[in-house]
């Protein structure tokens, strides 16, 4: 059911949605999913088409500017990239300070008002100074999840290297080898991939916070705090986690049936707004399977292949509605085959959603179509006590029970 005002004799009722599906809420030209089709675009562009042929570089300017660049543009874009990719060094001591436990998606949300405060145009609200704003969080944001990983280990952070692509710099930076070619493209894919969602609930946690007038800093800071959480980007390591807990091929149909019976999700698997295969997934599971052969380590390739394979027969079976696998199925996977850490897959993803989080910080503040001052500010039905105006009465403290 979706909200609506419904005319009353004292007012306007509310007709309450659970969870906001289905509620249009504002307009946005920045990227669109068609979950019926299965269909996503950024700026009017497939993913298909840019997963194909752009670059992550291209696909954020892409987002950011609403349109492709040209040669030119896409040349000073990059070296700006290249340019501001280097962390202060009071981020780095940070890092060596926390405790080793302390979950990496935490670390990434305390360092982005670090970063913020670094900014000279932290305060600034120009257009092109929020755009200087987002270059900035777009190269800095993976050095500083790879410092951050390299410090818990006791190893010493790698500096980027401003002659490596963003996609190959990253990998270098938490390794300390260059990658080859067909790896830093794969990975690249993975960052096309995952730059932007509609109105995902990291994006609106985003453009709620920009919508109080706040700085770009703090919309990105509080949508790493949505991202965090195990129904949106941290879906992909409980995906891993499940692999783990299964263990080898001949465990993955008995339990499937287990886990079923007991009514748990199988992770990775269904989507809050898809009814098809995520495209994104089609495409990672592409990647994971040519990565499984380059490095010899397909085990979890082929154990999610037979899970996603096995669940779709075991919901025939109980006549469930057909679940697909979305983006989280394959990509830990395909991370784990190139060599990163379980639990930095979420950050990862929020080193490639920096771009849409930004294009959409950047609509939200100026898009003319948008009435100049409007603070999102839905509405509750209130079910506690006192449902009067009278309220509770109030009894002193020594009096109660």
């Amino acid at each position: 059911m979706v909200d609506s005002m419904i005319p009353g004799e004292k007012g306007p009722i509310m007709a309450k949605n659970i969870g906001l599906r289905d509620v249009v809420i504002a307009d946005t030209k920045v990227s669109d999913v068609d979950g019926i089709k299965g269909r996503i675009v950024y700026r009017g562009y497939t993913i298909e088409t840019l997963a194909e042929h752009s670059t992550y570089e291209e696909t954020a300017y892409l987002l950011l500017h609403g349109r492709l660049p040209t040669k030119a543009e896409l040349e000073t874009f990059d070296a700006a990239l290249r340019m501001e990719r280097l962390i202060p060094q009071s981020l780095v001591e940070m890092c060596r300070k926390f405790p080793k436990t302390v979950p990496a998606m935490n670390v990434l949300q305390a360092a982005i008002p670090v970063l913020g405060s670094y900014d000279p145009e932290l305060t600034t609200d120009t257009k092109d100074a929020n755009y200087r704003k987002a270059i900035r969080l777009i190269a800095k944001i993976p050095t500083a999840v790879a410092a951050w990983a390299r410090t818990r280990e006791g190893q010493p952070v790698i500096p980027p290297r401003a002659d490596l692509s963003h996609a190959a710099n990253f990998l270098y930076m938490l390794t300390g080898q260059v990658p080859d070619a067909e790896m830093a493209k794969s990975f690249d894919v993975c960052l096309i991939l995952h730059a932007d969602h509609h109105f995902n609930a990291s994006t609106f946690t985003c453009r709620v916070v920009t919508s109080t007038r706040a700085h770009m800093y703090a919309a990105v800071a509080a949508a790493v705090g949505a991202l965090s959480g195990s129904l949106h980007g941290g879906a992909n390591e409980e995906v891993m986690k499940m692999l783990y807990e299964i263990g080898t091929l001949d465990r993955t149909e008995g339990w499937v049936k287990e886990a079923l019976d007991r009514g748990e999700r199988i992770m990775g698997v269904g989507h809050a707004v898809y009814r098809t295969y995520d495209p994104r997934a089609r495409i990672l599971k592409v990647i994971a399977a040519k990565l499984a052969e380059k490095t010899q380590h397909g085990k979890w390739f082929e154990m999610t292949k037979q899970l996603e394979e096995v669940a779709r027969k075991e919901f025939e079976a109980r006549g469930k509605a057909r679940l697909h696998p979305n983006v989280d199925f394959y990509s830990g996977t395909v991370y784990i085959e190139m060599g990163i850490p379980t639990d930095l897959f979420t950050p990862v993803f929020a080193i490639s959603r920096i771009a849409g989080w930004c294009a959409h910080v950047v609509e939200e503040k100026f898009a003319e179509a948008q009435p100049k001052a409007v603070i999102y500010r839905p509405e509750a039905t209130y079910i506690g006590p006192g449902p009067d105006l009278e309220g509770l009465p109030y009894t002193p403290i020594d009096r109660r029970k």
